[in-house]
Parts: C-alpha cells; structure tokens; sequence
C-alpha cells in the first residue's frame, strides 16, 4: 500500500509539458485561512513550489485566524475583481465561502477545494462548481488517530477520553472527530469519550477545555484534538496540571510545533497531513483542469503518524514531505 501511495504522489509530482505550457500566461488565485498556522504556512510552502516547478504566477492571501470567516468572505470576493485563471480556496467553514465562488462559477472560473472544507453536495445546491477537493481523509486521519491510542494503551484499556473538535460547523474537524470517535468504539469499547467540544482551533481553549474536563475527570486517560495547535494546548494544560505524562495527546497535522512536542517527548502523536504536498498537488491538478484534462472529483493525499520513534529513526520516505 505504501510503494502505491508514493506512486501516486511521484506521478501527481510531474506535470506534462503540454499543461506547464498552457498555465505559464495564466494567474492562480489562492485563498487560505490564516499563515500564523504553521499548517497553512507549509502548504503556502507547496504552493510556491508547485507553481515554481510548473512555471505559473499565482497570488496568495489569508485572514488573520482561523475564526476570521466574514473577512475571508471578503477577501474572497475582492480577489475575484481581478479575474483569477482559478480559485484555489480553504474555506474556513463549508458555507462562509458559497456566495463568492458561486461567482466564480458564474465567471467560468474552476473553484478547487483545498482540504476538504467544503460539502460537495451543499455548494452545488449554492450553485458552485467544484473541480476537485484536494487533502487527506479527514475520517481516516481521526480513525488514525484512535489506532495510536489503543497501539499505546490496549484494546482493553477502559478510562474517560477527551475529544477537542475544530471550529463548531467545519467539516474538516467534524470529520476527525468523528473518525476517530467510530474507531475507538470500534477497537477499545471499554475507553469512553466523556466529551467532545469545539476547540475553534484555538490552543488557549484548547488548554482550557482540558483543565475543565481534567476538574471532572483525574483519571483522564486520552486526548484527541483535531489540529496541532489544540493537541499542544491540551499538552501544555495536561503538564501543568501534573498528568502529562499519564495521558496519551494525539493531534492532527503534523506541524513543525508538533514535530518539536514530539521529540521533546511532551505531544504523543500527530497524524501529519502532509500540507506542502497538498499544496504543490493543488497548484498542479489546477493546471490539469484549465489544460482540459480529467481530474479525480477527491484527491486523497497520504497521511503519516509522527511518533518520536519515527522522527528518530529518519527512514520513513514521507517525511521529506513533512514541514
């Protein structure tokens, strides 16, 4: 399974002369969420790269957080004022975004989604055209995340598990949550999850979320956050609170403040999604669809779980994707 998911990524990798030459007079719009994220800065990474390597100009803008939905509705809105040859977009909820690329649709515009942010069936209902979704699982990343917990405690291991979701109403986070909520029923029935809130992505309620449940439940067990950010506030409340080292902290991402959590030994895991080569794949499928040629409706990158163990041994090929 592994030689065919490198497979994939190799062959995604190299575009055809034919569509390097079409994309060189065309300019890519590309709308993230916020580069004070280390997720979002390294697949503005693989943005660069990807249009470097298939020679297309692109410009690129975010908001300033996560939560910044209006001013992303805007700043969405004004970057069709320039007539993008595509939109590439991470929406920060599955709606925020409809009424600006259901403009773009209307404009002959292709909308790719960039990690799965978006519902499929919803925005064409909102009259958008999506030319394809680009990212990893979202439901195999959480259901991930739950294998490491059993691998770590048992599959007869029994105690209270904390779930920390993304922003209430995006799919990406509910997505995970929900992978790995159905997994850990799946393989550990006796670890319960006594809640499983909206962390906004936000370290600091992330933290706080865990003091709260932590007053409630001592004997915590298991945190599972939807992103780096919140895993890393839940790790610093755990410590704090004197339990660091009983409780197994998963995140989702792989970012380079997770990468350095986990080689201090502090962060357990993160499911790292590889957001440089989401990035550079997004970038260049675009340049396959404005050439007219066929692309997967989804297109799944692979997922890796960073562990100390891993990052140590350096052997693992799909860490040269890590950033």
């Amino acid at each position: 399974m592994r030689n065919k998911l490198l497979m994939a990524v190799a062959a995604g990798l190299v575009a055809s002369a034919s569509t390097a030459a079409m994309a060189q007079d065309q300019i890519y719009g590309v709308l993230m969420k916020t580069l004070s994220n280390p997720f979002w800065g390294a697949m503005e990474e693989g943005v660069r790269d990807g249009a470097a390597t298939i020679g297309v100009e692109y410009y690129l803008q975010a908001v300033e957080s996560d939560q910044a939905a209006e001013p992303q509705l805007n700043v969405c809105n004004t970057m069709l004022e320039r007539d993008p040859a595509v939109m590439i977009t991470a929406a920060i909820n599955s709606t925020i975004l409809l009424p600006c690329l259901s403009r773009a649709t209307e404009m002959g515009i292709p909308v790719v989604d960039l990690d799965g942010n978006l519902d499929h069936e919803i925005a064409e209902e909102a009259g958008v055209d999506i030319a394809f979704t680009i990212g990893s699982d979202n439901v195999a990343a959480g259901a991930q995340g739950a294998e490491y917990v059993v691998t770590v405690l048992g599959q007869d291991a029994t105690g209270p598990v904390l779930v920390i979701e993304g922003l209430a109403g995006n799919i990406t986070g509910q997505r995970r949550a929900q992978g790995f909520a159905d997994r850990l029923a799946e393989l550990a029935p006796g670890l319960e999850i006594v809640a499983s809130l909206p962390g906004d992505w936000d370290r600091g309620r992330a933290a706080n979320i865990t003091n709260d449940i932590l007053t409630r439940n001592p004997d915590l067990v298991a945190i599972f956050a939807a992103n780096d950010g919140m895993a890393l506030g839940a790790v610093e409340a755990a410590y704090a609170a004197g339990v660091g080292d009983d409780i197994v902290i998963v995140g989702v991402d792989g970012n380079s403040d997770a990468v350095e959590s986990i080689q201090e030994g502090r962060l357990n895991a993160s499911v790292a999604q590889l957001p440089y080569l989401v990035g550079a794949q997004a970038v260049e499928f675009a340049s396959a669809v404005l050439a007219g040629e066929e692309t997967p409706e989804f297109i799944q990158v692979p997922t890796l779980v960073l562990t100390q163990e891993i990052l140590e041994e350096g052997s693992e090929p799909m860490l040269q994707y890590v950033r």
